[in-house]
């Protein structure tokens, strides 16, 4: 495991969630740092907010990449930016299956039946692999565009 990789796992091991511990972990590893890293990611965390939706750990590695591809102003490019976003979403897909947290954990966080599932499940563990595979292809990926 790279070493972002595992400090993605050893954030979220701090209490950080995992949108938060793959962009503090990408970004850090680049060496940005900013008030705003983590507070942009608190609501992607949890499949966005306990909604279900996309796991927290590929919307962290989308705000990353973003963080080096994403476009300044209105009349840039977003092609470089919506290539690599989706070679991650493919990446993680084919890796995991999904990318909707409700299909990686197999259970709703937004009900208490699901936080109970998920902590007598620990599926935790679950969450720090896809943090740390995030972070990888995240990095890789930034990397290969630079």
């Amino acid at each position: 495991m790279d070493r972002a990789a595992a400090r993605s796992i050893e954030l979220f091991d701090s209490g950080y969630y995992c949108a938060e511990s793959v962009l503090l972990a990408v970004a850090e590893e680049k060496g940005i740092q900013s008030d705003l890293i983590p507070k942009i990611a608190s609501g992607f965390c949890s499949g966005l907010s306990r909604t279900c939706g996309m796991c927290g750990a590929v919307s962290g590695s989308v705000m990353a990449i973003s963080l080096f591809t994403g476009r300044s102003s209105p009349d840039a490019s977003l092609e470089e930016n919506y290539a690599l976003v989706r070679v991650l979403i493919s990446r993680f897909q084919d890796r995991f299956g999904s990318i909707d947290c409700r299909q990686l954990i197999g259970c709703d966080l937004d009900t208490q039946d699901g936080q109970a599932f998920f902590a007598e499940n620990d599926l935790i563990e679950l969450c720090k692999q896809y943090a740390a595979e995030a972070t990888s292809v995240a990095l890789s990926l930034i990397e290969e565009a630079s």
